[in-house]
């Protein structure tokens, strides 16, 4: 097969600049599936640089799939805890334990299997594909989006759609080494092609790059907005000791333990004394200072001096800290 000529010289710059991360280490092919499994479920929500000592330390004690599909949830919690957004991890584990039931212990490699395993998406299974199966799939995360944005001078809103970035990310062709093309694009997008202050001088198509002849790099963002929440977070202390609950009412951090909340349509000069707000969860909150705590059925009681004896969600170690300061 021949190179294509954009694959070539990205693929010459990977070879040559690409970081060591725990998850490009040469194992066995089922390792490699795992590790990619894992790294990815990881990296769905979180920077690189914070996940490379949480992936290190959770395959060191779930080494594979049949350990991850029997551990215990409070261990799996306990190697997740500070990488938030709980449910990636349960999903990970009803994926080990779908995989082991359903395809004789082995990952999948095919796009429609993997789809269908929980918390696998159609970009989680193009990576999983590429990466560990070396099959031809271009995943396009914020890094590749970032580099097609700006390589084709993208500027108008219908141009930066979903559907349309993967009908244009055809451009790239299609490598012999589809697992480091797939990587290889990614490392660009992360070292190269910030999001500020791309680094043109160091990349390896900066000829053909379309920004680059305009001297524009700004890019256009498809905007979300997502719907703020508000919510009375209860707040009940004896003894130097919090109450916190199993959380089955909510959406977010089910089954962890929180302090007992309510959910408020937006009430009228609600922001006016606003004493904590979580921006990544798009949560404003008020707290109330109550006394009695008879209707709670097995609350747990911590030491608020002692939170590293508890497995809990960041969420609740951060309103911890913040009740401790005021």
């Amino acid at each position: 097969m021949i190179e294509p000529m954009l694959a070539k010289k990205i693929l010459k710059w990977y070879d040559i600049n690409k970081r060591s991360l725990p998850w490009r280490k040469d194992v066995s092919l089922q390792k490699r599936q795992y590790y990619t499994l894992v790294s990815e479920f990881m990296l769905q929500q979180t920077q690189v640089t914070t996940v490379i000592p949480y992936f290190n330390k959770f395959v060191k004690n779930i080494p594979d799939l049949k350990s991850l599909a029997k551990v215990h949830n409070k261990k799996l919690i306990k190697f997740w805890e500070g990488l938030g957004y709980y449910s990636r991890v349960r999903n990970l584990k009803k994926t080990a334990q779908l995989v082991i039931k359903n395809f004789e212990g082995k990952l999948p490699n095919n796009l429609e299997d993997l789809m269908s395993l929980p918390g696998i998406g159609n970009y989680t299974a193009s990576a999983i594909l590429a990466i560990a199966f070396n099959k031809p799939y271009i995943p396009l995360d914020a890094n590749i989006e970032r580099v097609l944005k700006r390589y084709l001078y993208l500027k108008k809103v219908k141009e930066i759609q979903k559907e349309s970035l993967i009908d244009k990310k055809s451009i790239f062709g299609i490598s012999s080494r589809p697992s480091d093309y797939a990587q290889s694009l990614m490392e660009l997008g992360a070292l190269i092609c910030k999001p500020t202050n791309p680094l043109c001088n160091k990349c390896p198509i900066s000829q053909q790059c379309k920004s680059l002849k305009k001297r524009d790099f700004n890019l256009i963002k498809n905007i979300k907005k997502n719907k703020e929440k508000y919510f009375v977070l209860k707040v009940y202390k004896k003894d130097q000791r919090y109450l916190l609950i199993k959380n089955t009412k909510f959406n977010f951090l089910k089954n962890l333990n929180i302090f007992p909340m309510e959910e408020l349509s937006k009430p009228k000069n609600f922001n006016e004394n606003l004493n904590f707000k979580m921006s990544n969860m798009n949560m404003s909150i008020k707290i109330q200072y109550l006394k009695s705590s008879s209707k709670f059925n097995s609350p747990l009681w911590i030491d608020e001096k002692k939170l590293d004896n508890y497995i809990l969600p960041s969420f609740t170690k951060k309103i911890v800290k913040y009740l401790e300061r005021n």
